[in-house]
C-alpha cells in the first residue's frame, strides 16, 4: 500500500496532541495529513469532496462537539471512510464509541489510548483499504401468510446443520438444525424472511413439524451410517402455548425411531413473559419426556436468571456477542466467565456460539467450556456435504475424529 495515498485528518483540540501526532504520521510515511481542533471545521472539511480524509484520528473528548456527536454528523454527511479512536478515556468508553460508530455502519479500525505508539498507529491504520463501490442493497422481500403456508405444504423448506464440536478434542458431537426455504423463484430464503409471518398468522406448529420431521428422518440416515450426533432444533415461543406440543413431538420422534436423549430442544426468550404457566409445564413435560432442554441466546433475553430458576435446562448458549473476540475484550470475557461459571455451578453443558476464527478457537478451548460452533468451525450446511466438511475439519484439528471411514449419505 502507497503510504502517500491515504488522505488522513486528525480530529483533536489539544494543538500539542496534533502536532505529535502529526509527525508520528509522516515518520511513518503519510504525508497527506491535515489537522482540525474542533468538529465543526472538521465537517466543512469533509463536506468538500477534494478534501475528505479516507481516514480520520478522532479524538472523543472534545468541547463544544464532542467525538459521539461528531460521529452522527459523519452518518448525515454519508462519510465513506475510516476511523481510528484516540483518546484519553477508559477502555470501556472507547469500545462503547466503536460499537455506536459500527451500528451507523462505518468503518472503525480500532482505538489507541493516549498517548499512543507509532507501532500502534502504524498497526492500526495497516488495516485500511479503499472502499468497495458497493450498490444499494435490495431490501429483503417480504412474504405474506399464504405464500408460507403454500411452502410448508409444498415441502418447499429444508434443513441445514452446522457442526457442533467437543472444545476438548475437537470432535463433532451434534448438529443444529436451520430451517431455510428453497424458494421456486427467490432461491434460499432465510428464516428472518419468514418465521415471523409463521408466527403471526399460527402456521409456526407447521412448520416446526416440517423441520422436525425432516431432522429426524436425517437423523436416521446418519445413525445408519453408524453416527450418533445430538439433534439440536430451534423453538419458537409460540410453540410452547399447545398444551399437546410435548405429545406430539414424543410421537414424531418414536415413530421416526430417534430417541428424545438425542434431541436438544432450543428456546430463545428475547420478550418477557407475562404468564409463565403453560411454557413452564410444556417446557417440564418434555423434559420428563427426556427431550434435552437448552437456552440459546445467554444473556441477551429479558428474563435471563428467572428461567435458569424456573426452567430444567440442560445446556445453556453462550452469545455469539459474548464470545467473538472475548480474548482481547476484558468486558466481554468477563461476561463469558460469568455465565459459564454460573452454568457449571448449575450443573448445565455449555456451548460457545459465534466462533469465528481461530483466536475464539484457542479462547474457548482454554475457558473450559464444552463445546463450541461457529464459522470458524462451518457454517451451516445441507446434510449432503457433511462428509466433506469432516475430511477438512480433520485437517483443522486432527485428533478431532475416529469416523472418518464413515460414508455418509
Amino acid at each position: 500500500m502507497n503510504n502517500s495515498a491515504i488522505n488522513i485528518l486528525l480530529l483533536d483540540d489539544e494543538q500539542f496532541m496534533l502536532k505529535l501526532l502529526r509527525r508520528m504520521l509522516e515518520n511513518l510515511g503519510y504525508t497527506q495529513v491535515s489537522t482540525c481542533d474542533n468538529g465543526h471545521a472538521a465537517l466543512e472539511l469533509i463536506s468538500h469532496p477534494d478534501d475528505c480524509p479516507n481516514l480520520i484520528l478522532l479524538d472523543l473528548n472534545m468541547p463544544k462537539m464532542d467525538g459521539l456527536e461528531f460521529v452522527r454528523h459523519l452518518v448525515d454527511q454519508h462519510y465513506i471512510g475510516s476511523l481510528i479512536l484516540i483518546s484519553g478515556e477508559d477502555e470501556r468508553m472507547l469500545l462503547a464509541a466503536e460499537k455506536l460508530a459500527r451500528a451507523h455502519k462505518i468503518t472503525v479500525l480500532g482505538h489507541l489510548q493516549k498517548p499512543a505508539s507509532p507501532e500502534g498507529l502504524a498497526s492500526l491504520i495497516k488495516k485500511w483499504a479503499a472502499p468497495l463501490q458497493i450498490e444499494p442493497r435490495a431490501e429483503k422481500k417480504v412474504y405474506d401468510a399464504d405464500e408460507v403456508r403454500a411452502a410448508i405444504n409444498k415441502g418447499e423448506l429444508v434443513n441445514y446443520y452446522q457442526p457442533k464440536v467437543l472444545t476438548s478434542t475437537g470432535r463433532l458431537v451434534g448438529v443444529e438444525t436451520l430451517v431455510r426455504w428453497r424458494h421456486p423463484r427467490d432461491g434460499i430464503v432465510f428464516p428472518d424472511q419468514f418465521i415471523s409471518v409463521a408466527e403471526a398468522h399460527g402456521l409456526i406448529d407447521d412448520l416446526a413439524r416440517a423441520v422436525l420431521t425432516g431432522a429426524f428422518a436425517q437423523f436416521k440416515l446418519w445413525e445408519d451410517t453408524g453416527l450418533m450426533l445430538r439433534l439440536a432444533v430451534n423453538l419458537s415461543m409460540d410453540n410452547l402455548t399447545s398444551l399437546d406440543f410435548p405429545d406430539e413431538l414424543a410421537g414424531l420422534a418414536a415413530s421416526a425411531g430417534v430417541p428424545p436423549q438425542m434431541v436438544e430442544l432450543e428456546v430463545t426468550e428475547t420478550r418477557l413473559m407475562e404468564d409463565l404457566r403453560i411454557p413452564l409445564e410444556i417446557l417440564t413435560r418434555l423434559r420428563l419426556k427426556r427431550f434435552r432442554l437448552s437456552i440459546d441466546d445467554f444473556g441477551t433475553g429479558n428474563s435471563t436468571l428467572a428461567q435458569l430458576r424456573d426452567l430444567p435446562f440442560d445446556e445453556l448458549k453462550i452469545d455469539q456477542s459474548f464470545v467473538h473476540g472475548a480474548l482481547e475484550n476484558e468486558k466481554l470475557r468477563a461476561m463469558f466467565d460469568s455465565s459459564l461459571g454460573l452454568a457449571k455451578q448449575l450443573g448445565m453443558e455449555v456451548v460457545a456460539e459465534g466462533v469465528e476464527d481461530r483466536a475464539d478457537w484457542d479462547f474457548v478451548r482454554k475457558s473450559g467450556c464444552d463445546i463450541a460452533q461457529g464459522y470458524f468451525i462451518a457454517r451451516p450446511m445441507p446434510a449432503a456435504d457433511l462428509p466433506a466438511w469432516i475430511q477438512s475439519w480433520q485437517k483443522v484439528c486432527p485428533a478431532s475424529f475416529n469416523q472418518a471411514h464413515i460414508a455418509i449419505p
